[in-house]
């Protein structure tokens, strides 16, 4: 088993910057695929940003650009959130999926059913947009 908790949700005013970090602990393996999600009431998940064990990075067209994600160690990942706008505001979620299938260009935050490959899921860190 693996346990994912994230940290450094807010309220930022739009053109703010915020980092997300999660920290894995358990089980993990040296293949790899992890990401950030996304969720607001009513719309299905998505992918922001996702990396895997070769260190290919991968980005949704809405956070190109603005959205940075690294890790400083192979059990956490960081999202760094730059130039925040206002349809940035939702849960964003730490994710991962291990083993040799979940690596390579399996590993798309592009792809729109990423999440449903995702095996381990963290509780979710809310950012918001100050007023």
């Amino acid at each position: 088993q693996v346990q994912l908790a994230e940290s450094g949700g807010g309220s930022v005013e739009a053109g703010g910057s915020l980092r997300l970090s999660c920290e894995a602990s358990g089980r993990t393996q040296r293949s790899y695929c992890m990401g950030w999600f996304r969720q607001v009431a009513g719309k299905e998940r998505e992918a922001v940003a996702a990396v895997d064990s070769d260190g290919r990075v991968t980005y949704s067209d809405s956070v190109k650009g603005r959205f940075l994600i690294f890790q400083e160690m192979p059990k956490s990942l960081s999202l760094q959130i730059n130039t925040l706008k206002p349809e940035d505001a939702a849960m964003y979620y730490c994710a991962a999926c291990y083993g040799i299938t979940c690596s390579g260009g399996y590993c798309d935050a592009g792809r729109s059913t990423l999440h449903r490959a995702m095996d381990y899921w963290g509780k979710g860190t809310r950012v918001t947009i100050a007023s």
